[in-house]
């Protein structure tokens, strides 16, 4: 039987790439992107949801999905302050998990951050972090956590210094072995072919998945 796929965060760097994965796989008889805008596509399969992310409650019974895929992030600098950043990172998230396990969803594929960790002392990785936990609570059958290091590709707003942090990494790649893998950075739809992969797999339990094992995943 065929399943219907959720994408929330579909404009952005991965999800724009992922959309078109979603349209053309035989898994899917129905894609639902979730956004504060329309986007561009038009297709048989697909039904857009364009909704403030602030009152997502309201829309619970319009998100009803069997595989959930959340590409929803932004920055410090985007974002404006910490408040900002985790009403994003966190609210959002944590949110569209929790209304989506709700409908009985049965996976989530989630973008994450390497160094995600509620621990840390890094906001940043610290809310990442949190968003995971809150997540793991949920009853999907399964979790999967991507974790890439710097995303290359072109956005729709440019990332200073992670054009500058992706130009490093390319130049110091050939030296990121072993261990070091996990710092590679990773095309924005190489992390798009993993997700629907692992979505495919059609497994259980919960996954974290660093930058190398995406790009395994992604470029198979």
């Amino acid at each position: 039987m065929q399943k219907t796929a959720l994408i929330a965060g579909a404009s952005g760097l991965i999800g724009s790439q992922l959309l078109p994965l979603l349209l053309a796989s035989d898994r899917y008889a129905k894609v639902i992107a979730v956004g504060r805008r329309p986007v561009p596509q038009v297709h048989p399969k697909l039904e857009q949801r364009v909704l403030d992310f602030d009152t997502l409650e309201e829309h619970a019974m319009s998100l009803i999905a069997d595989d959930v895929y959340c590409c929803l992030g932004t920055t410090m600098r985007q974002a404006g302050s910490k408040a900002a950043f985790y009403r994003v990172d966190y609210l959002y998230v944590v949110t569209l998990a929790a209304l989506t396990a709700r409908n009985f969803a049965v996976q989530l594929m989630l973008v994450s951050a390497m160094g995600a960790d509620s621990t840390s002392r890094i906001y940043y990785n610290r809310v990442k972090g949190e968003a995971e936990d809150a997540v793991r609570q949920l009853p999907f059958r399964a979790i999967h956590f991507f974790r890439p290091s710097l995303l290359l590709g072109e956005r729709e707003q440019k990332r200073t210094g992670e054009q500058v942090g992706a130009v490093l990494l390319r130049l110091l790649h050939p030296l990121l072995l072993g261990p070091l893998r996990r710092y590679r950075a990773v095309p924005g739809a190489v992390v798009a072919r993993a997700m629907l992969r692992a979505a495919e797999e059609d497994g259980t339990g919960i996954h974290a998945h660093p930058s190398n094992e995406i790009s395994q995943r992604g470029t198979l």
